[in-house]
């Protein structure tokens, strides 16, 4: 199952694995990143917080990134150039047209969810704010299904790079073990829909 959230005209699509070895990593190399990313401390959580971190997690990677992300390690997102990019480098640290995309500072927590800190430029008027919108509303509406929310969890990420692909398959395993332990593995997408704030800015206060 594709599962696309679209910013403007592009879109970020977490879709079946493809074939072969992605950016040529070796078997040895896979298993030892899949271990790096196996869950860990995975506990219920309320729904408000699960669904609002499974949504960060989603927008985050979404994300254009050549790294792999380390646990508890800040991260920080920006909108550049009409996507979504994340970097090891602070805002303070760019120019000030890079500054002016600054969304937010991400942290990837244990259990492989991520939380964001959102910036000013995320909750005011003006480019950043509205592709959250956008991506917010595409979220939204990947949601109106009779599927359950592991059902419509991505394994692996077709289109874009390695480490996007390992941790969307990290996310998976987070969030099913999560809905499991809390007896909500059985719930329809469009219940979880029905939690949703108006704005995704609100979303990001049930974060944990």
């Amino acid at each position: 199952m594709d599962i696309r959230v679209p910013d403007n005209s592009r879109r970020s699509v977490i879709a079946r694995q493809s074939e072969g070895n992605p950016e040529g990593k070796g078997n040895n190399g896979f298993l030892l990143d899949w271990e790096r990313t196996e869950p860990r401390g995975v506990v219920i959580k309320p729904r408000r917080q699960l669904l609002a971190e499974f949504f960060t997690s989603m927008l985050v990677l979404s994300a254009k990134f050549k790294f792999r992300p380390a646990v508890g390690v800040a991260t920080y997102l920006y909108w550049i150039d009409d996507e979504w990019s994340l970097s090891l480098i602070a805002p303070e640290q760019w120019s000030a047209d890079r500054r002016a995309g600054y969304a937010g500072t991400c942290v990837l927590q244990a259990d492989m969810t991520w939380t964001l800190n959102p910036s000013q430029m995320l909750t005011a008027e003006g480019p950043v704010a509205e592709a959250m919108a956008r991506f917010y509303e595409a979220f939204a509406e990947k949601l109106d299904t009779d599927l359950t929310l592991e059902q419509i969890l991505p394994f692996h990420v077709g289109t874009i790079p390695y480490y996007q692909r390992l941790f969307a398959s990290a996310l998976s395993r987070s969030v099913r073990a999560a809905v499991t332990l809390g007896d909500q593995a059985g719930t329809a997408c469009r219940d979880w829909q029905e939690l949703l704030p108006r704005r995704g800015t609100s979303l990001l206060e049930w974060q944990g």
